[in-house]
């Protein structure tokens, strides 16, 4: 896929953000337990590079280290988010893996209210998408396979997805794919 980064100038992104182009969309996420550090993807790093020299990175991470289920009901693709986006989330709330849970087994549409922005179930579309996608995210390796197993049931293929996660945590999606620039 791409990369996604983490940045630490959030005066400068905002900044930036103001000089983009209109119409271009910027995403960078706010990490949750992290003060005054970003996470943003390609498209977004290259709209805000733009309007000057390249922003300084922390840490690079390639996009696909971050995994994703989208399962047997996925429906109204054309609200998904980009996946430049929604791995740009998980990694904000420091999780190594999401889930699409709009539906669940038996295909009823799931219902709930998200407590704060690091609790694991949010709703993430689109922008101009109609349809809202609920996404459940992963901190933890043997969370997903935990939570796969009951919200999927004998989809083999959700549990197969939690068992190949390539890490544990989140500090080790980092240690193992995360590069200083």
């Amino acid at each position: 896929m791409g990369k996604l980064y983490l940045l630490t100038d959030g005066a400068e992104i905002a900044r930036r953000r103001k000089l983009v182009a209109p119409g271009l969309l910027v995403e960078a996420w706010g990490d949750l337990y992290d003060a005054g550090h970003f996470w943003m993807g390609e498209g977004t790093k290259a709209h805000l590079d733009s309007t000057g020299p390249p922003l300084a990175l922390r840490l690079v991470l390639d996009a696909d280290a971050v995994s994703v289920y989208y399962g047997p009901r996925l429906c109204d693709v054309e609200s998904l988010p980009s996946e430049e986006s929604l791995k740009s989330r998980v990694l904000s709330a420091h999780g190594i893996g999401v889930a699409w849970i709009t539906f669940d087994q038996f295909g009823e549409r799931t219902t709930y209210e998200p407590a704060s922005p690091a609790d694991p179930i949010f709703y993430l579309r689109r922008p101009g998408g109609h349809a809202a996608h609920i996404w459940r995210l992963f901190r933890a390796k043997d969370e997903a396979v935990v939570y796969m197993g009951e919200y999927y049931g004998k989809d083999s293929e959700a549990g197969d997805w939690a068992q190949s996660l390539p890490v544990g945590r989140f500090e080790e999606l980092l240690a193992r794919y995360g590069q200083k620039p």
